[in-house]
């Protein structure tokens, strides 16, 4: 099986945080590369777990994942940007 599906990378202090926003799943690392690769770990073993408790197609289906063959691909993104709204209490 495969899965496509999207990951962002930030700055937090000394550590950067990757996250992929159609599983809720984050991690860390001291690079971007060490980011990215424990996030791959993390959701590995996210996947691994809802397949073994038999769970895994109804928790991609709910994120809006649809499977073409083999593959498991995310609901694309049509629009990323920074947003500004100022606003008083």
């Amino acid at each position: 099986m495969v899965i496509n599906f999207t990951t962002q990378v930030w700055k937090e202090g000394e550590m950067y945080v990757s996250y992929t926003p159609e599983l809720d799943i984050s991690s860390c690392g001291e690079t971007v590369a060490k980011a990215k690769k424990n996030l791959l770990e993390a959701v590995e073993g996210f996947l691994e777990t809802a397949e073994g408790m038999g769970s895994l197609v109804e928790i991609l289906e709910e994120a809006g994942f649809t499977k073409k063959g083999m593959v498991w691909e995310a609901p694309k993104v049509v629009s990323v940007e920074r947003t500004k709204l100022e606003f008083s209490k």
